[in-house]
């Protein structure tokens, strides 16, 4: 990161307004004349709307919320959001002062805490955000705010050093980071003396702002609803609570990749965890045994479910939350990262009347996002979509949506015969696990159903030899299967710190490449920034191995031909291996040859 530069506060305090905003984005060429001219009437609806408040709190008409409600076009052409972002940019460029991203990840929260009082943070929207060479770095909304640094120097006790940062990174630390450290300490003192009461709690959770929190529950409602939050608002898959010998640790998962969040004291965690617990409904008292429960809550006006799990550990119980939002696990399926032929052939398998379409690959290679997005674009008022799943992944009204409960005798075997009685159209089954499931899925697809299900192989041919390995004839799979496909995903190279990098020829040696004699392989990297946390990474897409059951695969699998030799009659009808379709990702700077090697192997 680059160092920051220790210029003096300017003497005098201002306010920022949407006039000063304004003309910052007009003398840097993102809004023209006219545009500035209309934002005279926003200027002084704002300046009203402040005389109104009796009190500056965080819910206070804010000028970047105003300007970003207009929705400006930038004028200089270059398609630059008019954000909070850019705003802050250009304060700190005016104030001759350093631009700062905060990254909450990587946050020290204690240090927040004990470096100012979360009302005086609030109120003056600045935040410490690390210690360095002796110097609080602070970073504030507005850097013109003297009389907040005036009051603020004899409580920091040391040195500061100002930085610049948006209003909405530095309320979000204030409000979801500073407050889960708040409630954490508070819930430590009170569990202290045995003062929360975690018996009467509701299954159904709406999370509540910032202010809602903080005025009307218990610390550890507060604690989970923060760290909830914020988990949502990092684009975490996966939330863990790790019970350790003195403390917790919690992590996120985000882009495949672990991440840790914060350290929590052991007594608190007891109680996050018996929260939680409650919340999904599980047995509060059974704590030698694993246990499974689902959480329903609302994040930017959206329900989201997540899928919860304890594990008893040496420690403790673990807890495991996976996050399913819709918007990520009901996607088109032209945004999952297939080819245009790959997608060709996908949406001709799904549109068949019946048979069986597998999708293969290892946990969390993306399986479930692929076949909820396929039973997505088939859904209508027309048709009878009913699944078989362990545990229902995320409910959806447009599915009939049964779950595997083995202590009742609903197997995925059992459910499916039923189903097969309940006049379907499509069935999905989430897993082919054994003989009797897999002869009744054939059975549904041979009687007129189109039948989607996922195996644990490693790519697409070895589908075939797994199913004839659950006693399916051979003459069954040709007759029935459709096509089968493998996935993976890598996570893609970040936009905006991408750059190249040639391979070495030990690197190119381990792909099978060859650059020209005298010539060098360029691909893509990352370099790491604050938007992808120096991981040089941002999100992730599928590679797939899509292979469709012609009359040659046909042949091969009535002759009972091992995976191999069909696999290599797919390559030569023109299948695209996982190393293939991976290696393009590669070649188009997509992902890179650190991701390929870890997905695909050496």
């Amino acid at each position: 990161m680059t160092t920051l530069t220790n210029v003096p506060i300017p003497q005098a305090s201002r306010d920022i307004t949407v006039a000063y905003l304004g003309d910052l984005l007009l003398n840097a060429g993102f809004i023209d004349d006219r545009q500035r001219a209309d934002l005279e009437n926003v200027d002084r609806q704002f300046r009203a709307q402040l005389r109104a408040l009796k009190s500056r709190t965080e819910e206070e008409a804010s000028p970047f919320k105003a300007l970003a409600a207009l929705n400006l076009t930038d004028a200089s052409g270059n398609g630059t959001k008019v954000d909070d972002f850019l705003l802050a940019r250009l304060i700190a460029e005016d104030a001759h002062l350093q631009f700062f991203k905060i990254d909450p990840l990587k946050l020290d929260v204690e240090m927040i805490e004990s470096k100012i009082s979360r009302p005086f943070a609030r109120k003056h929207k600045m935040v410490p955000v690390a210690i360095r060479d002796g110097k609080v770095i602070v970073a504030m909304v507005n850097p013109f705010d003297h009389a907040a640094m005036d009051s603020y120097r004899p409580m920091a006790k040391q040195e500061i050093e100002v930085v610049v940062s948006a209003e909405s990174d530095v309320m979000a630390v204030i409000t979801e980071q500073y407050g889960f450290r708040s409630a954490v300490t508070k819930a430590e003192r009170d569990l202290s003396r045995g003062a929360i009461d975690l018996g009467n709690l509701e299954q159904y959770i709406k999370l509540k702002s910032g202010a809602e929190i903080e005025t009307s529950d218990q610390h550890i409602v507060n604690a989970v609803d923060y760290l909830l939050q914020h988990a949502y608002d990092s684009r975490a898959s996966d939330i863990h609570i790790e019970p350790k010998r003195e403390h917790a640790q919690i992590r996120f998962r985000i882009d495949g990749v672990l991440h840790e969040i914060q350290r929590v004291p052991k007594l608190v965690n007891l109680a996050v965890t018996s929260r939680l617990k409650t919340m999904c409904r599980m047995d509060i008292a059974e704590k030698r045994r694993p246990q499974d429960g689902r959480i329903k809550t609302e994040h930017d006006g959206k329900e989201v479910e997540l899928r919860v799990s304890t594990l008893p550990t040496a420690f403790g119980e673990k807890v495991v939350m996976r996050i399913f939002d819709p918007d990520i696990l009901l996607r088109d399926l032209s945004g999952l990262g297939f080819y245009e032929d790959e997608l060709k052939t996908f949406a001709d398998w799904i549109k068949r009347p019946h048979g069986i379409i597998l999708v293969t690959g290892p946990t969390g290679s993306g399986k479930t996002v692929t076949l909820y997005s396929a039973l997505k674009s088939l859904a209508s008022p027309e048709i009878n979509i009913t699944t078989i799943e362990d545990p229902i992944e995320m409910v959806w009204d447009d599915f009939n949506q049964t779950a595997v409960q083995n202590k009742i005798g609903i197997t995925f075997a059992s459910a499916l015969r039923t189903i097969l009685r309940q006049d379907p159209d499509i069935i999905m089954v989430g897993e082919i696990r054994d003989e009797e499931t897999a002869q009744n899925a054939v059975q549904a697809a041979l009687t007129g159903h189109l039948v989607f299900s996922s195996l644990h192989t490693n790519d697409a041919s070895t589908s075939i030899t797994r199913l004839v390995d659950l006693g399916i004839p051979p003459f069954l799979i040709s007759s029935t299967l459709i096509g089968a496909m493998a996935q993976r995903l890598v996570r893609k190279i970040c936009e905006h710190c991408r750059r190249n990098r040639p391979l070495s020829l030990e690197e190119a040696s381990m792909l099978n490449l060859q650059a020209p004699p005298g010539k060098r392989i360029i691909v893509k990297e990352g370099a790491g920034c604050i938007r992808c946390r120096n991981t040089g990474y941002f999100g992730r897409t599928g590679i797939f191995e899509i292979l469709p059951v012609d009359n040659s695969i046909r042949d091969l699998v009535d002759r009972g031909e091992d995976f191999l030799k069909i696999k290599d009659m797919a390559i030569k009808r023109g299948m695209r291996t996982l190393r293939q379709s991976a290696l393009r990702k590669l070649a188009e700077g997509i992902t890179s040859f650190e991701e390929v090697v870890r997905v695909t192997g050496i």
